[in-house]
């Protein structure tokens, strides 16, 4: 049985950010909270994440025009770490 249901709470707090029911923060929060998901990956998985998430954050307290980075750049390299953790996770 493959680990990439770790994924999981990560993608779904992505995919409720994206659709506006969830702020940056809840996700950050529910990201960096899958401790069982970042054990399972190489510990450079862990860094990316929460340098992606930082930025997040970050971009958060600022209108889209006065951010230095797109929010929508930074949902869709957060969909694309998921993707890369589930795959490797399916190889497992």
């Amino acid at each position: 049985m493959t680990r990439s249901h770790l994924v999981t709470p990560v993608q779904d707090a992505l995919t409720s950010f994206s659709q506006g029911s969830l702020t940056a923060s809840a996700l950050s929060h529910t990201a960096r909270e899958q401790t069982d998901l970042l054990a399972a990956l190489p510990p450079r998985y862990a860094e990316v994440l929460h340098g992606l998430l930082d930025r997040l954050e970050s971009s958060a307290l600022f209108s889209e025009e006065s951010c230095s980075f797109s929010q929508k750049d930074l949902v869709d390299s957060l969909q694309m770490w998921v993707d890369k953790a589930r795959a490797l996770l399916e190889q497992a």
